[in-house]
């Protein structure tokens, strides 16, 4: 018998130039540059365009890059028909996964895995996931899809497509912080089912589809949805003592958006999160949301049982509330989780492709042996 590695625990399963997480000091890299950096001056197609080139691009490859996300944003009537018969109570994230699938089925080059042909489809990728996400969020409340402005960037075009307003300068920028926070994080739940997937040399729309599936699981993607939740049941900052003492410390509950299975300490992207938070909060003299977050957050910090374990909040914590303010519905906020996350997940795939080797890990077996047939009138 062998030592088995739940959950692949500490098995190390492939190499990656991508991003670099460091969970004891708190420290996440892309491609080696800081986050803190990449979020204090670069914009979310900046950090895609350093994901998939390895390099920063120059003002001439962002203005092509942005372009070329621009000229493919376009909703065509096919996909809003197929939207309308869509259940309106099904959730977003479904939604999404099954209008990614259908993206293969009306690629002709689906399954042309060179790179040139693969890094079009990453672009294109890119492009329609906010897409989807705003026609969406329009469609089940009985609107009409905004087509994009292809004058302004993502983060702006995703706000603008999903309200119908001109967004502010913070907010677009608040966005931009989160969708490059969310670009990548090494070997994840879902960028490991999509490299899985990329490693039968299977085509690009069935990873990122499967991707999607995984991201689904309140555990990965869909924590930020259950977190805002559970501040909507708070409800109001006066009683977040009262839900601390009587729900968490009494019934040992779990506060959602808090530990984090790599980071020993406080995630990075939490801080980060936070202060943009706290500015759209502040910006738009509606604090509930935050005051609510950080008055849980502070007595978490104050109790031994927390500290002693090392749980702090992690990236869903202060993301759920920075797009609760931005208009964003909690069901919707897996679907923002996507958009960012994308980019890392073609970069992912494209990197796989490079040197692929099918992952095929084993499995330990510990059922019964040497069991006796017994005829089906007799048993």
């Amino acid at each position: 018998m062998h030592e088995v590695a739940k959950g692949l625990a500490g098995i190390i399963v492939t190499e990656t130039t991508a991003s670099m997480v460091d969970g004891s000091a708190g420290h996440l890299t892309y491609r080696g540059y800081a986050i803190e950096d990449l979020t204090t001056y670069a914009n979310y197609e900046e950090t895609a365009y350093l994901l998939l080139h390895q390099r920063l691009p120059n003002l001439h490859e962002l203005t092509d890059f942005q372009q070329s996300l621009g000229t493919q944003m376009a909703l065509e009537p096919h996909f809003v028909e197929v939207m309308q018969r869509f259940p309106k109570n099904c959730h977003p994230l479904t939604i999404l996964r099954t209008l990614i699938s259908m993206l293969g089925v009306y690629d002709p080059t689906a399954d042309d895995n060179s790179l040139e042909t693969e890094l079009h489809k990453a672009y294109r990728l890119i492009a329609y996931t906010p897409i989807f996400t705003a026609a969406w969020s329009r469609l089940r409340r009985g609107l009409t899809p905004i087509p994009p402005d292809k004058n302004v960037g993502l983060a702006a075009n995703l706000l603008y497509m999903h309200t119908g307003l001109i967004p502010t300068p913070a907010e677009v920028a608040a966005l931009n912080v989160y969708l490059i926070l969310m670009a990548d994080h090494s070997l994840n739940p879902s960028t490991f089912t999509s490299r899985v997937v990329a490693s039968t040399d299977s085509d690009i729309y069935s990873a990122i589809t499967a991707a999607l599936g995984a991201l689904k699981g309140p555990k990965h993607g869909g924590a930020n949805e259950a977190t805002m939740e559970m501040f909507m049941e708070i409800g109001n900052p006066e009683n977040v003592p009262s839900f601390f003492t009587e729900q968490v410390k009494g019934k040992g509950r779990k506060i959602m958006g808090f530990g984090h299975r790599v980071y020993r300490t406080t995630d990075p992207r939490s801080v980060i999160l936070r202060t943009h938070a706290e500015t759209l909060a502040k910006n738009s003299d509606n604090t509930r949301w935050f005051d609510i977050a950080a008055g849980l957050e502070n007595l978490a910090l104050a109790d031994p049982y927390f500290m002693e374990r090392r749980i702090y909040a992690n990236v869903d914590y202060y993301s759920s509330v920075l797009l609760y303010m931005l208009g964003i519905e909690p069901d919707l906020m897996p679907l923002v989780f996507a958009i960012g996350r994308m980019a890392g997940w073609v970069t992912h795939i494209l990197e796989q492709r490079l040197e692929n080797r099918l992952i095929h890990p084993e499995a330990q077996y510990i059922g019964e042996n040497d069991r006796v047939w017994v005829k089906l009138e007799d048993r």
